[in-house]
């Protein structure tokens, strides 16, 4: 049995009966918390620029946007992928390093909606596509991720996994379509170099080839049967090292999605074990910027890769600076979506905090990567005091989790392109999702046929 034909086998069997109530519970959370980052990036810049893109491009009316709307299935996976990524507040899974639900739900999503299908057969699709790219993404990290983004590359799987669940492919089918989404899988990490606006591109690509794969292996469309272990598939062509074993252990026996991480702070989840340290210092501790001697961060590798950056210049940049980021908390006390703003990233406080912050790669923080991402900080005043904290499990991981009323609440924060009667509506909906027939009167409460398409 190939690693894709084990997938398969796992993915076509599952059903809503076989899911723990804990994880369809977490699964709700899962998706609520996708639908806040969704609707709050939807009025982006870069956002609207794919959303006019495609409306150019046309598309039967199959799947809602979060940019109101409709269009079809593929193009609504893209806008509401994209859009679900910008903010920095979507969800992300340490072992794997992949942010799935900005992959996951919005191709189950376009599925689900085009095709009526019920709360129950969205929820099972999540979880199995969870499953598969978590499981994908822990056997090629974390070499992978120096080059790839694994949400973009490994995300493409989970995708598809969920897509072809709900569109009820064959064991057979569903092997061809995870070998049309591995020769699809892209994503490089260059675009962190120029803050450029290709990141949004990622999850949205991902979502849409995930459902585009699906979609042709419904038609007979082949794809190539080793595409993960082949001598020329994923992971040989992608990665240093690999470990195929990941791929089926406990497959069937435990459900991953329960290992997932939620996000508090609006920047890459690297920075948030230092955002965190620096918040409760800021509380426990009574002094001002001007006080500070300097401030010593600790890292893991990644942390040092993707977001060692002394001077951002763009608000999106300084999401991507560890030192930005510590420097922020160490003023504000948070690191919220209202914090990263273009006052505040030219702020003369913040910028003379940033100037001070030292960030290393720590020996113990890293060899504990990437079980534990956390981090160390050392603040020391100008009268000789040394504040000094660990942090090995940022708030949000399944170690440190946040409250199910804490991502309602950020959910309601987050969705203000709704009104708050139809925030709370929709909340309620989701949370109670089971219960829900047809996704698309779901939808309905994102976008009314005969209201203004939002534009630039």
């Amino acid at each position: 049995m190939t690693l894709s034909q084990a997938l398969a086998n796992y993915q076509t069997k599952l059903t809503y009966e076989d899911l723990p109530e804990e994880v369809v519970s977490f699964a709700k959370l899962c998706i609520l918390d996708y639908f806040g980052s969704a609707l709050a990036g939807s009025t982006k810049e870069p956002i609207l620029m794919i959303s006019e893109t495609i409306e150019e491009m046309g598309g039967n009316p199959q799947a809602t946007l979060v940019t109101k709307g409709k269009t079809s299935a593929l193009n609504a996976a893209l806008v509401n992928g994209a859009s679900s990524h910008i903010v920095e507040l979507d969800d992300i899974h340490k072992g794997s390093i992949i942010h799935a639900a900005t992959v996951v739900v919005p191709a189950a999503l376009a599925v689900a909606e085009w095709k009526q299908l019920s709360g129950k057969e969205l929820i099972v699709a999540v979880v199995a596509g969870y499953e598969i790219c978590f499981r994908i993404g822990e056997a090629v990290s974390p070499s992978h991720y120096y080059y790839w983004h694994n949400t973009a590359t490994c995300g493409t799987f989970g995708a598809t996994a969920a897509a072809a669940k709900l569109l009820e492919l064959t064991e057979e089918q569903t092997v061809h379509a995870i070998g049309n989404a591995g020769t699809q899988a892209a994503g490089l990490w260059e675009f962190i170099v120029d803050g450029a606006m290709s990141k949004q591109l990622h999850p949205g690509k991902a979502a849409m080839n995930g459902l585009l794969a699906a979609l042709l292996a419904e038609k007979g469309f082949t794809g190539a049967q080793k595409i993960l272990e082949g001598d020329r598939g994923f992971f040989k062509a992608m990665s240093e090292e690999y470990d195929e074993g990941k791929i089926t252990v406990n497959l069937g026996e435990e459900f991953k999605i329960l290992e997932n991480a939620f996000k508090l702070h609006a920047s890459c989840r690297h920075t948030h074990a230092a955002i965190d340290i620096a918040v409760d210092i800021v509380k426990e501790n009574d002094f001002t910027a001007e006080d500070i001697e300097r401030v010593e961060v600790g890292c893991y590798k990644p942390t040092m890769d993707i977001t060692d950056n002394i001077d951002p210049q763009t608000q999106y940049a300084s999401k991507f600076s560890v030192q930005y980021c510590t420097a922020l908390a160490l003023v504000k006390g948070s690191a919220s979506l209202e914090d990263f703003n273009e006052k505040d990233l030219w702020d003369t406080t913040i910028r003379g905090v940033m100037a001070k912050v030292d960030a290393q790669l720590d020996p113990e923080i890293a060899a504990a990567y990437p079980e534990r991402w956390g981090s160390k900080v050392k603040v020391v005043l100008k009268n000789g005091q040394e504040i000094e904290k660990q942090e090995d499990y940022p708030k949000g991981d399944a170690e440190n989790p946040v409250s199910s009323e804490e991502l309602q609440e950020k959910f309601l924060q987050l969705a203000t392109v709704l009104p708050e009667d139809k925030r709370v509506a929709f909340s309620e909906k989701v949370l109670d999702l089971e219960q829900l027939e047809n996704i698309a009167d779901l939808m309905e409460l994102v976008y009314t046929p005969g209201t203004e398409t939002v534009t630039r």
